[in-house]
């Protein structure tokens, strides 16, 4: 797929400065830049590479005046920055811009599929499915029966999404997320063996939810697991049953949440975090990575540790815990005068 200086400078609203029909069909950092390439210059850092790369177009802020000869024909943006990402972001609906069923596939009769829908080979989707319209299924993903999805909606290669479950509009589902998975539900007998609780509620995922690769979001026992509109979860994650996430909160890989706990809304949570079920936490948290959470955390708190404690009493901690060598050599030195002098 080319695209030409014009075309580009057309889609960013951009200025050009030299051959307007340059073309280019791939991009790279300005660093790696070849012919053919477009790049983009932002941090200040990198302006020595605009005079030595051999990219065939840069995206540059447009106050930029090169102090030598450069290479690559100029678009002059507001922010080059953004317009790289807006650049990015059309570049990746180009390329996801697939439309109709591949064989083999196998669709249920009393499925509804919308317009312009995708669904590559390999992929199952279930009695009384509903999918809206322009969503991509690629292939060999599994679709569950009675299941929803909204509108615009990605669900990439073997990605699952078990019965009864709820996809909203304009979401991610990466390769290898399995959505609405059995929770771990067990009663223990008399004899110590464990028998499984249904799991008979869903997993609702609202709309510009994004699941990250081999992400799993375990079903309810009853009603649902909620994960509440612009949710962006990183890459194997867990998260388990009757568990809801609030709006705009982020989670880093690696994170385990388990069942029943409450997390609020824009909060930042780092990866490898572990958080204890049935507990509350408020709006606006930040969890550093690898802390433990085992209490309910109140609105704007910032939390580093396991067991977690106040990012700023963890701070003042970890002073002397680097320091605990030294302090129990002092110890035991005065311990030694002291002996001496009795």
């Amino acid at each position: 797929m080319k695209f030409t200086a014009e075309q580009i400078a057309g889609i960013l609203e951009g200025d050009i400065v030299g051959d307007s029909q340059v073309e280019v069909s791939k991009l790279s950092k300005i660093e790696e830049g070849v012919e053919g390439a477009l790049t983009f210059l932002a941090n200040p850092k990198y302006t020595q590479y605009i005079y030595t790369t051999k990219a065939s177009i840069a995206i540059v802020n447009k106050d930029f005046e090169p102090e030598q000869e450069v290479q690559p024909t100029l678009i002059k943006v507001e922010d080059a920055y953004k317009s790289f990402s807006k650049l990015l972001e059309y570049y990746n609906q180009v390329k996801l811009n697939k439309f109709g069923i591949e064989q083999p596939s196998s669709i249920s009769e009393t499925a509804t599929l919308g317009n312009d829908v995708y669904v590559g080979a390999f992929t199952y989707i279930g009695d009384n499915v509903t999918i809206g319209d322009n969503v991509k299924i690629f292939p060999s993903s599994y679709i569950g029966d009675n299941v929803t999805i909204g509108e615009n909606t990605v669900v990439f290669s073997g990605a699952k999404v078990y019965s009864e479950c709820i996809v909203g509009n304009n979401c991610v589902i990466n390769s290898g997320a399995i959505i609405g998975a059995d929770g771990f539900g067990f009663a223990p007998n008399e004899k110590g063996e464990y028998h499984k609780v249904p799991q008979i509620g869903n997993v609702i995922l609202e709309d510009f939810v994004d699941i990250g690769a081999a992400t799993t979001i375990d079903r309810a026992t009853l009603g649902s697991t909620v994960i509440k509109r612009g949710v962006k979860l990183d890459n194997q994650i867990q998260i388990a049953h009757n568990v809801e996430i609030g709006e705009n909160t982020v989670i880093a890989a690696q994170t385990g949440v388990a069942g029943s706990t409450k997390i609020g809304q824009n909060c930042i949570i780092g990866g490898q975090v572990g958080i204890v079920g049935h507990i509350t936490i408020g709006n606006g948290v930040k969890i550093q990575a690898q802390s433990g959470i085992g209490r309910n955390v109140k609105d704007n708190e910032v939390l580093q540790g396991s067991p977690a404690l106040s990012y700023g009493d963890y701070n003042k901690s970890y002073v002397y815990f680097k320091n605990l060598p030294k302090l129990v050599k002092t110890i035991n030195e005065l311990e030694k005068k002291g002996n001496g002098n009795n």
